[in-house]
């Protein structure tokens, strides 16, 4: 894990290492900069906490591959034509687009367990980061050393 964040990101959750999940430097930049959209937009909201850390590299991983399948299906089509020379063969749907189809849905989920999603801002709270409310019931529940 890369822990140069930014602005302050990366002290409450680390940048994933891009290069160990892609081999491809646009995609590894590409995943940079989706990284640095969502996590700088939720720590402006104040809604970053270390237990995001998983599903944010789920959802800019959601965001890249959904990409990579969009250009396969932007060259070659939605729909597999049939293959030739058999009379039983059909179109079919191209794996390129149902995996598109997947990680839309995989974004669009987390998108909205983020409070990124415009429907979903109002329902998102402010991430506890860790700070504790004292109560009194602390003073009897010390530990012993």
């Amino acid at each position: 894990m890369n822990v140069i964040g930014i602005d302050g990101t990366g002290d409450i959750v680390p940048e994933p290492d891009w290069s160990s999940l892609f081999n491809d430097e646009l995609e590894i930049l590409a995943a940079k900069e989706h990284w640095r959209r969502v996590t700088t937009e939720l720590k402006d909201r104040t809604l970053m906490a270390p237990g995001n850390a998983h599903g944010l590299q789920r959802l800019v991983v959601s965001y890249v591959l959904y990409d990579r399948a969009l250009r396969t299906v932007a060259e070659k089509g939605p729909v597999e034509p049939p293959k030739r020379g058999s009379k039983n063969a059909i179109a079919r749907l191209s794996p390129f687009f149902v995996a598109m189809r997947e990680m839309a849905s995989d974004a669009a989920t987390l998108e909205a367990e983020f409070g990124l999603a415009p429907r979903r801002r109002a329902a998102a709270t402010k991430a506890d980061n860790g700070k504790k409310t004292q109560r009194a019931a602390d003073r009897f529940l010390r530990s012993i050393s």
